[in-house]
């Protein structure tokens, strides 16, 4: 899974918990999000590089906070698609 489409995903995660007074660790983000460590932590490391995310405190910043409160409005859609069971003939 890439960092950039992954993100949307983080921002608004970490978005309704901060709205909601939650704090997040790494793990329940991967718990919530249903994908692997080492592929959050990519995306975390590139939201905080480009300054949207405290990966220190897991916590948006400003610019991040606005993104992500945005994201909030918006349906994205799944993940990752569905798997479709194959009939066998």
């Amino acid at each position: 899974m890439t960092s950039r489409k992954l993100a949307p995903y983080v921002l608004q995660t970490i978005a309704r918990h901060q709205l909601g007074g939650r704090l997040l660790t790494l793990q329940s983000l991967v718990d919530e999000l249903g994908v692997r460590r080492t592929d959050l932590r990519k995306t975390v490391t590139a939201l905080h590089r480009q300054g949207l995310v405290d990966a220190m405190r897991m916590r948006l910043t400003l610019t991040g906070l606005v993104l992500g409160t945005a994201l909030l409005r918006n349906d994205l859609p799944p993940l990752r698609r569905p798997r479709v069971a194959v009939a066998a003939a």
